[in-house]
């Protein structure tokens, strides 16, 4: 039979429309989104921290001595800390000796501590799977208890390119030996931030 005919039998044979099935309300418990999000990236291996300031971030960047090498961002405010590259214009393979990368998030979900990136904040794709370390900030009014709520927030938004990260990069292979940054940064720390302090660089 010719691919024409298969073709057109299929097109004969198409099922009825339907209508899309009504998805019932999965909202969790009444819970403190923040509380939330916090207990579940640490237990999968995230640090997160509450700032009320870019400078308090940079201390607690400083402090916690992950940025050891080649620090990047697209933020304007870690300039003097980051390496002055532009990332939109840059080829991805220049990225693989970045060792810490920060970024922001336009939002989280407190069921399982996801944080979703689109493109214009990530600049390059790979970036936040290359660094060896990764800063995410989180704006207290962007997480949601849920990931249906998250879906239903981005739902009509216009992006190139988006994903969402939880936690650092975990892989184990049958003896149970535990592996961070296998296939990506070896660490999270999240920066969860007020909505007025984030006004001038979200």
């Amino acid at each position: 039979m010719s691919r024409e005919k298969i073709l057109a039998l299929i097109s004969q044979n198409q099922p009825d429309l339907v209508a899309l099935p009504v998805i019932q309300d999965f909202a969790i418990e009444e819970i403190n989104p923040i509380e939330k999000f916090t207990n579940v990236a640490v237990s999968i291996g995230a640090k997160v921290f509450e700032a009320d300031s870019i400078e308090e971030i940079k201390e607690i960047i400083q402090k916690e001595g992950r940025a050891t090498g080649r620090i990047v961002s697209v933020l304007p405010e870690f300039a003097d800390i980051a390496d002055p590259v532009d990332l939109k214009n840059t080829d991805p393979h220049t990225l693989k000796n970045v060792d810490l990368a920060i970024l922001n998030a336009e939002l989280a979900v407190a069921e399982n501590s996801a944080s979703w990136i689109t493109a214009s904040n990530s600049a390059q794709r790979v970036l936040p799977f290359i660094c060896e370390h990764l800063v995410l900030i989180v704006q207290k009014g962007s997480i949601v208890p849920t990931m249906q709520q998250a879906y239903e927030r981005i739902g009509d938004i216009e992006y190139e390119y988006s994903t969402f990260i939880a936690g650092p990069s975990k892989t184990a292979d049958i003896e149970q030996s535990l592996v961070l940054g296998a296939h990506g940064p070896r660490s999270l720390t999240i920066f969860i931030i007020p909505e007025e302090s984030s006004e001038n660089y979200m």
